[in-house]
């Protein structure tokens, strides 16, 4: 079979603001709230890696215990988004039905170890994937993940869907074609091919596996 691989904040999901609150709760107990984020700021971080994202939360406070108040942010949100979930995007879980009839399903993010198998509790789309793999786990970017992915799944043909510039540019050095999830986060070259929702997939997938 062939195989399509997914980003997840941004495409499968928006957990910013959810986010948001649970990193504020944390840093409320830890940092005696110095720091606050909001959801514009969490969209702007999404898909960079865990250590890019504490260079820039703690850049101007070394004083801090960076390394305690970055885990209590990844528990906390753990243990918010397991209870609460998040924002599917439009027609999600019809889509993954409809596409997992036909195509092994995966996926890649830059995340925390925890974070993918968080989102796919919350909802039960255990059912719909074959494999996941982050950043948390494997300490290696992104295109070296989507390339174990592959390995493992064994697939002859596989696309990433994904929403940034740095998803476009993991597809590439991976070395398989790349559809942007338009409605995400962020944005691509303009000659990449792309989707306004994720239901456009099932016929647009066709262009490709």
């Amino acid at each position: 079979m062939n195989g399509i691989i997914f980003d997840l904040d941004g495409t499968l999901w928006d957990s910013s603001e959810q986010v948001s609150v649970a990193w504020n709760n944390a840093m409320l107990d830890y940092s005696n709230g110095r720091i606050k984020i909001d959801d514009r700021f969490m969209k702007s971080i999404m898909g960079k890696t865990m250590d890019e994202i504490a260079m820039i939360l703690f850049k101007d406070y070394p004083d801090l215990d960076i390394t305690l108040i970055y885990n209590k942010c990844m528990e906390y949100e753990q243990d918010y988004l397991l209870k609460h979930g998040a924002v599917l995007f439009p027609e999600l879980e019809n889509t993954l039905k409809i596409l997992s009839e036909k195509y092994i399903l995966s996926i890649v993010s830059n995340c925390q170890k925890g974070y993918i198998e968080t989102f796919l509790k919350h909802y039960g789309f255990e059912k719909y994937f074959s494999d996941i793999e982050c950043f948390g786990n494997t300490l290696k970017d992104k295109a070296h993940n989507i390339s174990l992915v592959i390995e493992r799944t064994g697939c002859e043909k596989s696309v990433y869907v994904g929403d940034t510039e740095w998803d476009y540019k993991s597809a590439v050095k991976a070395g398989i074609p790349f559809i942007h999830s338009k409605y995400g986060f962020g944005s691509v070259p303009e000659d990449v091919p792309f989707i306004n929702n994720i239901s456009e997939l099932p016929e647009k997938i066709k262009e490709f596996i």
